[in-house]
Order: structure tokens, then C-alpha cells, then sequence
């Protein structure tokens, strides 16, 4: 797995170890890196962390703005989907809840808790761009009513740690 990023590996978050698992390249300014703990799978996880970089002169508000856009149509379809955006700083956090339904449609089979933090950036070779560091966490069938029920309770918890986590400094690397 190629690091376009230049970070140290694994990302420590929250006491826990997470290990680069999956990259991309796919457009000359965009880079995504995945980190997963060493219990997860991507295919099954319960906590992923990933950066995003888009290289360029972007708005950060109009990043953010398309994501709430795409959120906005989603939960048209999907009542479970619900979001909610916080300032801090010169950043922006974005805190929403996805779900996926079995194939009958009767039953959630997955929700998905995200809380996206989005950043200007200048790398260390001094290319200006815009970072999203996101901690996303699942549950799956059966363990659905617990994490709700635990995100009812802490829902500050995770905002709290990705707004205080220090996001390291990138070097994009091609």
C-alpha cells in the first residue's frame, strides 16, 4: 500500500493503533488513505480513520457545502440519515449518521456514524490544500440497538477526540 501522504504509520487515535490499509490516486489533486486496527477488515469494520486530500486553491466551505448537498438528497430516501456541522476555528466539522437496509428492505444491516473534520493545509512542499482527517464508525445486524443506544449516551465523545486530535503534517508523495 503506497503512502501519498508522507504520514508516520500507524495513526495513533484514541489509544489505538491504526494501520494504512488501503490507498488512492484516482485524479492529479485528490488522495485518500485508509487506516483500519488490526481486528478490522474494510469489507467488515467497526472503526476506520481516513485523510483526504485535495490539492489546490479549494474553498473549504464549498467542500463541505457538496457533502451536506449529498447528505440533504440521501436523507430524502433514508430517514435514519442526519447530520450536523460545527466550527471550529479556521476548520470545519461535519458529524452525520448513514444506514444501509437489508436487501427485503425491512431491517437496518448497517449504520455508519461519520465526524469529518476538514482543514487548509499547505504540505511540506508547500502546495496549498484542503485535508479531511474522519473517524467512521459501524455496526452491523444484531449490534445496531446497542450503538445507537451508546451513541445516544457519548455522542460528544468522538467529537471531542477527532476536534483535539493532532492531525499530522502531510508531504504529498507521487
Amino acid at each position: 500500500v503506497k503512502d501519498y501522504l508522507g504520514l508516520t504509520k500507524p495513526i495513533l487515535f484514541d489509544h489505538v493503533s491504526y494501520n494504512l490499509v488501503w490507498t488512492t490516486h484516482p485524479t492529479d489533486n485528490y488522495y485518500k488513505q485508509e487506516y483500519l486496527s488490526q481486528n478490522d477488515t474494510l469489507e467488515k469494520f467497526k472503526k476506520l480513520v481516513t485523510v483526504d486530500v485535495l490539492v489546490g486553491n479549494i474553498n473549504l466551505k464549498d467542500i463541505v457545502a457538496s457533502k451536506l448537498s449529498e447528505l440533504k438528497k440521501m436523507k430524502e430516501s433514508n430517514p435514519v440519515v442526519n447530520y450536523q456541522t460545527f466550527g471550529k476555528g479556521d476548520e470545519i466539522m461535519l458529524d452525520f449518521l448513514l444506514s444501509q437496509n437489508t436487501p427485503n428492505g425491512k431491517y437496518l444491516s448497517v449504520v455508519e456514524r461519520n465526524v469529518y473534520r476538514y482543514k487548509n493545509v499547505i504540505d511540506k512542499n508547500g502546495q496549498k490544500a484542503v485535508l479531511l482527517f474522519a473517524v467512521s464508525e459501524r455496526a452491523y445486524g444484531d449490534d445496531i440497538d446497542k450503538f445507537l443506544a451508546n451513541l445516544k449516551a457519548h455522542r460528544l465523545n468522538l467529537l471531542n477526540l477527532v476536534g483535539a486530535f493532532n492531525i499530522p503534517d502531510i508531504r504529498i508523495k507521487n
